[in-house]
């Protein structure tokens, strides 16, 4: 099968650029042609950031580069991964035009939120995802903190909800979890066009020793739960010490508490290798996002490692996590619990070799590469069947 890859990189390195950097792998392992267009955030600069927001509707240079790829190529299948917002839906429409068929995953909620959380003020918020023009985002500035930002944002959904883009041109969407495509099908997209395939670990080295620190991975945002776990760490017995991967807005809080506190260490970004080795010697890893995640990639690599994960009781990451068998769920925002979260699981060493022991079949039973082939290919047939008929 030849496949068409379309994904627009972000300016931090997220679950989404690893996730679909790791599926194409995955397909070429199996034998299948794969071509990619990558756009990368890191050129919007200056001006160009004015621009980028005018034509995240409709960008007729994407149009044509997307086009010209499937006219000259000939793929059997668009697969859409992040559009926004350099590619635009422009794309969708470029791939119905010539009769391909599209496949986009719903790695967050841009096309019915202009945040793409689904968050606002520090909690979970759905005030747009009923919406035909989500104008309560543009009041709040949902998207970087902007009304005229959101403005263009918000613009972009409601032009491709009259233009019927995603009904019209999209074959086939992927969920990453059942939590996420809940949140879809609320919102108005037909459930019978949305599968759930949860993302996957590749080459995982097998389970690890665990037994030491905890961990953190993932962007430095406020809505991942930073915040919380800096503040869980300070009520946190001596003994526990904290690795901390990953960048963005809020490294320089970061640095700070690493800086005062010795049992905070800030590795910044590391490479892939090195963040499953980090987590195969890990007591656990932390996930304390405070918004909606779709699926939580991470978490999936620290069961692939046996290492179970603590987790904030909210979105997908509450779902992957089994309370109790696999990890633990503690409440959002609560730095308190967190905290006796951790406490537990570095004085009951016996209970946490078991959890090692379920998070390792957990990974082995949802998120091999081998299962998540079988759903993709699914899903590609699927959308193949629907453009044919």
């Amino acid at each position: 099968m030849k496949i068409l890859t379309v994904h627009n990189k972000y300016k931090f390195r997220g679950g989404e650029d690893e996730s679909r950097e790791a599926e194409d792998r995955l397909l070429i392992s199996k034998g299948h042609e794969i071509r990619q267009i990558i756009f990368d955030n890191k050129s919007i600069t200056g001006g160009a950031a004015l621009k980028a927001g005018l034509s995240a509707s409709w960008s007729l240079r994407s149009y044509r580069k997307v086009h010209r790829a499937i006219d000259t190529w000939k793929p059997d299948i668009l697969d859409v991964h992040n559009f926004f917002p350099l590619a635009s839906p422009a794309i969708h429409h470029a791939a119905w035009k010539l009769g391909v068929p599209v496949v986009q995953t719903l790695h967050n909620f841009r096309l019915i939120c202009p945040g793409a959380l689904l968050f606002r003020k520090g909690a979970p918020c759905e005030d747009c995802i009923h919406s035909w023009f989500p104008w309560r985002g543009i009041v709040h500035g949902c998207y970087r903190g902007s009304a005229l930002e959101t403005s263009a944002v918000s613009l972009m959904i409601a032009v491709h909800q009259t233009l019927r883009t995603w009904e019209r041109t999209v074959a086939q969407f992927i969920a990453t979890s059942e939590f996420a495509k809940r949140k879809f099908v609320e919102a108005g997209f037909p459930e019978s066009r949305i599968m759930v395939k949860p993302n996957f670990v590749l080459d995982p080295s097998g389970p690890g020793t665990g037994g030491g620190e905890f961990v953190f991975v993932g962007r430095l945002t406020p809505e991942k739960g930073v915040r919380t776990l800096l503040a869980a760490m300070a009520l946190a017995n001596p003994s526990v010490s904290l690795a901390i991967v990953g960048d963005g807005p809020l490294e320089a809080e970061v640095r700070s508490a690493a800086a005062i506190d010795s049992r905070i260490r800030y590795l910044g970004r590391i490479s892939q290798k090195e963040v499953l080795d980090l987590l195969g010697r890990a007591t656990a890893l932390i996930f304390p996002s405070e918004w909606y995640e779709t699926f939580g990639r991470v978490a999936a690599e620290a069961f692939a490692r046996g290492t179970p994960v603590i987790a904030a009781r909210i979105g997908a990451v509450a779902e992957i996590v089994d309370d109790g068998r696999t990890g633990f769920h503690f409440n959002p925002a609560d730095p308190q619990d967190l905290a006796e979260k951790i406490a537990w699981m570095r004085s009951n060493p016996e209970e946490v070799a078991q959890m090692r022991t379920a998070a390792r079949q957990e990974f082995e039973e949802k998120y091999t590469g081998e299962r998540n082939y079988g759903l993709l290919m699914e899903a590609y047939n699927h959308a193949v069947l629907q453009r044919a008929g």
